[in-house]
């Protein structure tokens, strides 16, 4: 294998240490030749005109891909691997029969996508180049065109604007939160067309409702950051409570310094409760996550169960250790000690699942909203592949040093679904899950400074 970087980013499903290699990533060594046995079923076997040539490009990427999965997955699968890699390699036989000296790896991407599937680990799954062209851009804070905008279904299309990101096209053009787009181009709002004009930079007119009020905006995606750090608000009667969003763990590193430099202005500010807000927060670097939440649990540990053994993790004050060596810490880190809500949804994946579940481990708060998206006690990792292709593998699964292992989801304590009249309520400005967060405030604990009792 050729040397290798590593680069911690994001997926939709989990915090991902990317290897990123200098050139080609080699197919890693095989027990016995590529594409003549190993993976055959005793059908295919017996039919060996029709077994891809070693050489093949479809054969060796499917090679790559099952030795991938054999050295290092671990998760929770229980599916034999070695029977699904049989059973794959005759189908690749099948697409590949009249071509069999030369099948393209596009053959081998249906199939490789389908095996990864099917071996039943949400978690993990087969990217294409185009995917992970998009990831690596949305993980690394790249740039990429966009209007800038995200989005909430109503009236079965996506056209409720919930976030407008920070210096994006949206914002420049003036579109705000809780704005309802009705026409586009003066045709009945379609979000296909909307997602159409973005991939060709087209420039379209948004017709609008805010408020009651009818609106017309010209847009044109913009070629911008994909960065999207954390940012702080205030609200409440007085405009005394903090609202710490973190839209996501990823934006090419710098959420958790963030993170604790909010804390420091909400103390400033003499804030009296934070509410964290990681609503449609699909996730990151776990190392951020950690040193982001230790701005509110002063000291956690976990386990991290691999296919090469454990290791125990340890977070304190945003210093990370892992196995006794600091693997990362913030600059003058802060202790947020005050009352304390986390706001969550379906959508609250992977990272800010941990997050929220350190939180709630540890009493420091309640957990208000949705249940998560169910990404919560494992960890992945992408392995970059020929013609920039990739693969996300499941690699870690996680405990408590007792034994206690993460949820795959989090029950939050104040357990409420979204409903239609929730979007309708914030087209109108009104924040229903926020107004509940507010309202927890007044019962959520408070912590010494320096507890004398912290939990592990």
């Amino acid at each position: 294998m050729k040397p290798h970087r590593s680069l911690t980013v994001k997926s939709p499903l989990g915090w991902l240490s990317v290897l990123l290699t200098t050139s080609v990533l080699a197919a890693p060594p095989a027990t016995s030749a590529p594409g003549t046995g190993v993976w055959m079923t005793s059908a295919a076997n017996s039919q060996t005109a029709t077994i891809p040539s070693p050489t093949a490009p479809a054969q060796q990427l499917f090679d790559q891909v099952n030795e991938l999965v054999e050295q290092n997955y671990g998760g929770l699968s229980q599916v034999d691997r070695f029977k699904l890699a049989q059973e794959y390699q005759a189908r690749l036989n099948t697409v590949c029969m009249q071509v069999i000296q030369t099948c393209p790896v596009t053959k081998a991407y249906p199939v490789i996508a389908a095996e990864i599937t099917a071996l039943g680990d949400e978690h993990s799954y087969f990217q294409t180049p185009e995917d992970f062209e998009d990831f690596v851009t949305s993980a690394t804070g790249g740039e990429r065109k966009q209007f800038g905008v995200k989005l909430a279904e109503l009236d079965g299309q996506n056209r409720v604007i919930l976030e407008v990101v920070p210096e994006s096209a949206a914002e420049k053009a003036g579109l705000r939160r809780g704005d309802v787009l009705q026409t586009l181009d003066d045709k009945p709002y379609k979000y296909d067309d909307l997602h159409a004009a973005r991939l060709a930079g087209k420039t379209i007119q948004l017709g609008l409702d805010r408020g009651g009020q009818r609106l017309k905006l010209t847009i044109t995606p913009l070629e911008s950051s994909t960065r999207d750090l954390p940012r702080l608000s205030y609200t409440g009667p007085r405009q005394d409570i903090a609202v710490l969003r973190i839209p996501t763990f990823l934006s090419g590193g710098g959420v958790a310094q963030r993170v604790h430099d909010l804390v420091a202005q909400a103390q400033a500010r003499h804030a009296s409760g934070m509410i964290v807000d990681l609503r449609g927060d699909t996730g990151g670097s776990l190392s951020e996550c950690d040193s982001a939440v230790s701005a509110f649990v002063p000291d956690f540990t976990r386990i991290s169960r691999t296919s090469d053994g454990d290791v125990r993790t340890r977070v304190s004050r945003g210093l990370r250790l892992e196995d006794g060596q600091a693997v990362g810490s913030v600059r003058n880190p802060r202790l947020w000690t005050g009352p304390l809500a986390v706001l969550v949804d379906q959508a609250s994946a992977s990272c800010s699942e941990f997050f929220a579940y350190e939180v709630q481990y540890a009493g420091r708060g309640p957990i208000i909203g949705e249940d998560t998206a169910g990404v919560g006690n494992t960890a992945t990792r992408i392995f970059a592949l020929p013609d920039n292709a990739a693969l996300q593998l499941t690699i870690t699964n996680y405990a408590k040093p007792d034994g206690t292992p993460y949820p795959v989801r989090i029950i939050p304590d104040q357990r409420r679904a979204q409903s239609e009249d929730d979007i309708r309520r914030l087209t109108r400005g009104e924040d229903t899950f926020l107004n509940l967060a507010v309202q927890a405030l007044a019962t959520a604990p408070s912590m010494a400074l320096d507890p004398d009792h912290r939990r592990n």
